[in-house]
């Protein structure tokens, strides 16, 4: 199926090349001259995603934005996902517009392969998101209702923005079945815990790659953009009616025990239990997978950490199972490959 996308800038040279590149690359490509113009458009059009300018007269994109998605909720429509365009370098744009549920920014003047990739990533994101919500549609709110092969090519989707981490999705999915299955779990509710573990991170298809693929220490302003995803990825989630639990993790896997996380800054017991095992499992997976700025951490070390952040960061019980499984694995082979 041709995806729609519309192009909304008040430069037409921006516009005509927007449409020669996209159209080159498949996409269905409808150019718009101001934000008025499309608040027009889409009472009548559906469209797949909108790339929209920051600085236009009359309305700007930041204006647009928020009418656009004041519409969508008073009629009950789905958000269109949101790549802005900006001819500025600064975080107080990106900040505003990631506030306002942007997925993206693109720099002005784009280099061609650039738009495509990132058009071209988001519209498959976007699909993959539809066909899982498509596919749980069909089934029951059974966890065997739901399809593992679109979940975990979601999840792979989702691990390919971090250039240095590779399968953590699937690892803390399989880290957090194996906690719950020991803390006395059914197996159904070991199946559930995994699709919830798959899809802990998808909100960070919402933050910038740059900032996910960033080397060494983050300013404040891009941790603040990284501690959007929670947020972004309960979103996501909790429009699957048939898996109300889905967005727990997504929501909730960064909260702390003594209260001190985020989004919620939610404590102990408060902190729903799958979130909480989430929690131990997404924290062994980050210490055991390579980084830019370092490689898998010793064992040992993994070992201290996870001791040392019991009954602080993470529930005593599900962090002393952690440790059980540290202890019999004694060729350390419970890391990224």
């Amino acid at each position: 199926m041709e995806e729609r996308v519309v192009v909304v800038d008040d430069d037409a040279i921006i516009l005509k090349n927007a449409n020669t590149v996209l159209t080159g690359a498949g996409v269905k490509v409808t150019c718009l001259k101001s934000g008025r113009l499309l608040l027009d458009y889409v009472v009548r059009n559906k469209i797949d995603m909108l790339l929209l300018d920051i600085k236009m007269p009359e309305l700007d994109g930041f204006e647009t934005m928020r009418l656009l998605r004041k519409w969508e909720k008073d009629n009950g429509v789905k958000e269109i996902p949101v790549i802005f365009f900006t001819a500025n370098d600064d975080c107080e744009s990106e900040t505003m517009g990631l506030s306002l549920g942007a997925m993206d920014f693109i720099r002005k003047p784009f280099a061609a392969e650039v738009l495509t990739l990132r058009v071209r990533h988001l519209l498959d994101l976007i699909r993959l998101q539809r066909d899982l919500h498509a596919e749980v549609e069909r089934k029951t709110k059974e966890v065997e209702g739901l399809s593992l092969h679109v979940v975990h090519t979601l999840a792979d989707a989702i691990d390919a923005k971090d250039a240095y981490t590779k399968g953590h999705s699937g690892r803390v999915a399989e880290y957090s079945r194996e906690i719950a299955k020991r803390y006395g779990y059914s197996e159904e509710r070991q199946d559930e815990i995994y699709m919830i573990g798959l899809l802990h991170d998808v909100g960070k298809i919402g933050v910038p790659d740059a900032v996910i693929n960033k080397p060494g220490r983050l300013t404040d302003e891009e941790f603040e953009k990284i501690k959007t995803h929670p947020g972004r990825g309960a979103k996501i989630l909790q429009n699957i009616e048939e898996m109300p639990k889905l967005a727990i993790g997504a929501r909730w896997h960064h909260e702390r025990y003594d209260g001190r996380g985020y989004p919620d800054g939610l404590s102990g017991e408060d902190i729903p239990e799958e979130a909480r095992i989430i929690a131990v499992a997404d924290a062994y997976d980050a210490m055991t997978s390579n980084r830019s700025y370092r490689g898998i951490i010793p064992q040992d070390v993994v070992k201290s950490e996870l001791e040392k952040g019991s009954g602080t960061q993470f529930d005593p019980r599900f962090a002393a199972i952690m440790l059980e499984i540290i202890k019999e694995d004694t060729d350390y082979k419970l890391h990224e490959q």
